[in-house]
């Protein structure tokens, strides 16, 4: 209020530095999002949400490790039939853009593939990583402490 003959911003320009700017919502660091797949006695599957830098690289074999079969068949085939009839310049434009489609979609194919063996999405989780995802899903469902070890898939 007392700032002088005229108003202004008070003295600093109204920036604080990066240390000191903590709130409920920005606690320092990257917050990353994970769905929480259950399926009964089951034990839990955490998914993360965004790109996936495995699935942009692997492809295929990378659905397969996550067991998303149908998927990792799907984008195998259309890398053999983009190989197969596509021609040469035209073949790699297609082969990086099928890639760079999986790593958008690579962890949205594996809930896919997990709704389909029966999980269900249930919570989604934020945390900096997985493991404090899962103590973020324990303390809402502190049921699970006793039954599951918790892991990432």
């Amino acid at each position: 209020m007392l700032q002088g003959h005229r108003p202004r911003p008070a003295h600093g320009g109204g920036v604080r530095l990066p240390h000191r700017r903590r709130n409920s919502v920005d606690q320092g660091g990257a917050v990353r999002l994970y769905g929480a797949h259950f399926k009964g006695d089951a034990e839990p599957v955490l998914v993360t949400e965004g790109f996936s830098w495995g699935a942009l690289i692997l492809g295929p074999l990378w659905l397969a490790a996550h067991r998303a079969w149908v998927a990792a068949a799907l984008s195998f085939a259309a890398y053999v039939f983009i190989a197969a009839l596509a021609p040469e310049p035209a073949a790699t434009v297609l082969t990086l853009g099928l890639a760079l489609i999986l790593g958008l979609i690579g962890n949205d194919l594996r809930s896919w593939a997990l709704e389909h063996r029966g999980y269900v999405l249930v919570h989604i989780l934020a945390g900096r990583n997985a493991e404090e995802a899962w103590m973020r899903l324990l303390e809402h469902r502190p049921d699970l402490v006793h039954h599951f070890r918790p892991g990432v898939a």
